[in-house]
């Protein structure tokens, strides 16, 4: 039985423009990625000490940029939503409004995103960065995360949403 994308409704399924713009744009994706994990580096983020301290509560660092990051966030989204304006390919850009309901799914899914950042002691996100920095360890979290989401994905219809 063949698996495709398109079965994966809301999993990055969705066409997002042409394919000329995509692959144009790949190289400037690359760049800004190769750049974010530089700042993640020079930032000590990535150091598994500083997410230490932070989950020790003995420094506030990570809590100021982690803070920082979401404030940054809620004004671009703001933002965006105040000049209503659109991609690259002509769409309006919107998030759309999350139901809370019981928070059952939000509390499984922090607990298990939060469990998965304490034994490894990094965030999904810099994982390729840390990679990159020399922690080739970290190539078994990132295969992890990447199992989970295709197991998310796969289990996805199945799930009371």
């Amino acid at each position: 039985m063949s698996t495709t994308l398109g079965q994966f409704q809301g999993c990055g399924a969705e066409d997002i423009g042409e394919p000329e713009m995509k692959s144009v744009l790949l190289p400037v994706y690359l760049v800004l990625g190769i750049l974010f994990g530089v700042v993640l580096t020079r930032s000590e983020v990535l150091s598994w000490f500083r997410i230490q301290e932070m989950f020790h509560f003995q420094s506030f660092r990570m809590y100021g940029i982690i803070g920082s990051a979401v404030v940054t966030a809620a004004l671009s989204l703001a933002l965006l939503k105040r000049l209503k304006l659109k991609s690259l390919s002509g769409e309006a850009i919107s998030v759309s409004p999350k139901t809370l309901g019981s928070g059952l799914r939000y509390l499984a899914g922090g607990t298990i995103f939060g469990l998965g950042w304490a034994l490894t002691g990094a965030c999904p996100g810099p994982l390729v960065a840390l990679i990159g920095a020399g922690v080739t360890v970290m190539s078994v979290g990132l295969l992890s995360a990447l199992l989970g989401t295709w197991v998310y994905g796969w289990v996805r219809p199945r799930l009371p949403h």
